[in-house]
């Protein structure tokens, strides 16, 4: 009889672990969203191995960076404000078409054989002027396609695990379709990847809600955003610990080509091989996290997983075996991702309803406004001293960080405690 009751019980745990599923909105968005992104990441692969064959220049794939995220540093409180104040539904339908329009003149040119390395640059920017609003937008869009506000956490998880089974795709199958058809192949399958998206987004029921405060300016707005996050300690001290494991750690995909190319001495085979490897990492980090029952002791896991991410780069940093090159870089991956997506779920389980979309456009200047600054810092330092010696630094700086985000782990939970009780997560008696 013990192995009929093993059966229920491994269903139990798969169904808690997958639970967001059971909303319908939720469920289009991830389909559509899941394959949106392999495309994405097809294109990250083909964008930066085109710049690194066009001008052999680690300066070039630092620029290259920066520019895909600094506008994100610039306009996501616009984003966030905007968020607030539109239908969340219809602004992801417009910006997702403006992605594709870039990817689709992207890969016109690079097909014809007109492209040059100030298309790459400018269609980089536009790309990343559109990302600026889109990202706040989306997260804050989360909470509209989940009725119940315990199953957030969940959903948050599952997107990242959605985002890097993404990563452990796109990567691999463009660096196939790089070496047989060009980097122009791939740009071209994102541009068509953004229709199922929008088709997914149409198809959705979202009840109407009233906007957020249209009677304010915008400079009212934002200054009201920025307060309220600088204001209340543990929003703060998230916000600034993923700023600097992002400006620290994550331009190891700026250096990405460089790796794969100078140091492992292998093609765009091998940048797939270890964009891939990070995404077999986060994923794996992403199912933990969905896996788990409340957001009540996430705070400890934060400065372990950013811990594990720099310990993860600096072990790349110095291997010269493509086996153990991949290994480290996964487990980089999967302390990355829970250490994003940690920060994601209780921002969002902190934060009060009227003010998501500008704390989550808080979330995007961290988390990708601050890396086009790392972005061009690396290239930089690479250019001068070298891909490891660079990502070694960055891994250090991960430590640092941890550890003393946590030495003020008591101030934060004393600070978080009366909202959990506030929104039930906590019961006293």
């Amino acid at each position: 009889m013990a192995p009929l009751s093993a059966v229920p019980q491994h269903s139990s745990r798969l169904g808690h672990t997958l639970r967001t599923f059971r909303y319908r909105n939720y469920r289009l968005f991830f389909a559509g969203q899941g394959t949106s992104l392999i495309g994405t990441w097809m294109q990250r692969v083909a964008t930066g191995w085109l710049a690194y064959r066009l001008t052999n220049s680690m300066v070039v794939l630092g620029l290259v960076g920066f520019l895909t995220q600094f506008p994100t540093f610039v306009l996501a409180p616009f984003g966030g404000l905007l968020a607030d104040k539109v239908n969340r539904r219809r602004a992801l339908v417009v910006l997702q078409a403006l992605a594709m329009l870039q990817a689709a003149v992207l890969a016109v040119l690079v097909m014809t054989g007109h492209v040059q390395v100030w298309h790459i640059l400018t269609l980089t920017a536009c790309l990343g002027i559109v990302n600026a609003f889109d990202v706040p937008v989306r997260q804050s869009f989360i909470v509209e396609m989940v009725e119940k506000r315990e199953d957030l956490g969940n959903a948050i998880a599952l997107n990242s695990a959605m985002f890097n089974s993404a990563r452990l795709v796109g990567p691999s199958v463009a660096g196939i379709i790089i070496a047989v058809m060009g980097e122009g192949a791939c740009f071209l399958v994102n541009a068509l990847s953004y229709s199922v998206i929008i088709a997914a987004l149409l198809s959705m029921r979202i009840p109407v809600k009233a906007g957020g405060e249209r009677k304010t300016t915008a400079l009212q707005g934002l200054k009201e955003g920025f307060a309220y996050a600088y204001g209340f300690v543990p929003i703060r001290h998230l916000l600034l610990f993923l700023a600097l494991v992002s400006l620290m750690g994550m331009p190891y995909a700026v250096l990405a080509p460089v790796f794969a190319r100078d140091i492992l001495h292998g093609g765009p085979h091998t940048l797939g091989f270890i964009m891939s490897a990070v995404g077999a990492g986060a994923l794996c980090g992403a199912v933990f996290l969905a896996s788990r029952k409340s957001v009540l002791e996430l705070e400890r896991l934060i400065p372990l997983a950013a811990a594990l991410f720099g310990c993860g780069l600096m072990a790349f940093s110095h291997c010269r075996v493509l086996p153990l090159s991949l290994f480290f870089i996964m487990i980089a991956g999967f302390g990355m991702i829970v250490h994003m997506a940690s920060t994601n779920t209780l921002l969002q389980t902190l934060t009060d309803d009227d003010k998501r979309g500008r704390v989550m456009s808080l979330y995007s200047m961290a988390f990708m406004g601050t890396a086009p600054f790392g972005s061009l810092l690396a290239g930089s330092v690479a250019a001068r001293f070298g891909a490891p010696l660079t990502l070694l630094i960055g891994g250090a700086a991960c430590l640092a960080g941890a550890a003393l985000f946590a030495r003020n782990l008591p101030e934060f939970r004393h600070a978080i405690h009366p909202v959990y009780v506030q929104r039930g997560i906590i019961i006293e008696d």
